[in-house]
């Protein structure tokens, strides 16, 4: 409750996007994964450097620590994403704007190609601690040296200390939710 005459917040529910027409079914569980989807996330893109380089979309991504500055992703055992991390040593974390999906999708096609090649359509710049990619227009991102490798059942569980963090210009974040891509502008707030 606010005080008297002052302005509420307005809600804004948020807005569903288009979905890709190549959409396809990633776990054999489609019940936890129905569940699962009720958690609105971030989306990001991992990427990481060197002879193995790759990126991959991921919201399976979240802050650890302030102090030591830790963060950590899960990635299937089975992507490439996995090796790539694994080789380096390293990797940086895209948080993708509103106006990012088509960058998420592409970096979600496992048919685009291999190694760097897979960076000449997309802007980037080396990160300048891991040498890994980082996108151009996101909202922020962070760089990471591996310090912990930890088993998930079907994923590894990376846990990176922060070495550089920077922020982009975007304000609007991309976010997924119950199957699709939605955006989230700076207004949105809880009462």
């Amino acid at each position: 409750m606010g005080s008297p005459g002052a302005n509420p917040v307005e809600r804004r529910p948020l807005q569903r996007l288009s979905k890709s027409k190549t959409h396809r079914a990633l776990s054999p569980q489609p019940a936890l994964r129905q569940v699962m989807g009720q958690f609105a996330t971030g989306v990001t893109v991992l990427t990481a450097g060197g002879d193995d380089a790759h990126g991959m979309t991921a919201n399976a991504f979240s802050s650890v620590s302030l102090d030591p500055p830790l963060v950590l992703c899960c990635v299937s055992k089975a992507a490439r994403m996995h090796a790539s991390i694994v080789t380096a040593g390293s990797f940086a974390v895209n948080f993708l704007a509103a106006d990012q999906q088509r960058l998420s999708e592409y970096f979600a096609d496992w048919r685009r190609p291999d190694g760097m090649a897979q960076f000449e359509s997309v802007g980037y710049t080396p990160g300048a601690k891991t040498g890994a990619p980082l996108l151009t227009g996101v909202l922020a991102w962070v760089e990471c040296e591996l310090t912990q490798v930890i088993e998930g059942g079907d994923h590894s569980i990376f846990l990176g200390r922060v070495v550089t963090t920077g922020r982009g210009t975007a304000e609007h974040a991309l976010v997924f939710y119950g199957g699709g891509y939605h955006h989230v502008d700076g207004e949105a707030r809880a009462a």
